[in-house]
């Protein structure tokens, strides 16, 4: 893997993990890099994708564990709770 791909990869980890730190150091480095700003919103924009599929899964994991109807947040279907994040 290219030093460039793994700055990506990193970029899009950094997102996962929540760690503005590490988000604002990674891009630091992919812009010394020379990597195109159109493709350091590209990785940001596939990890919001993947974190917030992740965190659907989740609610529907714990819906499940907890006996309840898929996507019951807030103890059932909504139209002004996270059922809309």
């Amino acid at each position: 893997m290219n030093e460039q791909t793994q700055t990506l990869v990193a970029i899009g980890a950094s997102i996962g993990a929540h760690c503005h730190s590490c988000l604002t150091y990674h891009l630091s480095r992919a812009r010394e890099q020379g990597i195109p700003e159109a493709d350091l919103r590209a990785a940001c924009e596939m990890a919001f994708k993947v974190a917030a599929c992740a965190g659907r899964g989740m609610r529907d994991f714990a819906d499940a564990a907890l006996g309840a109807p898929s996507g019951s947040c807030c103890g059932g279907p909504s139209t002004s709770c996270c059922n809309n994040a």
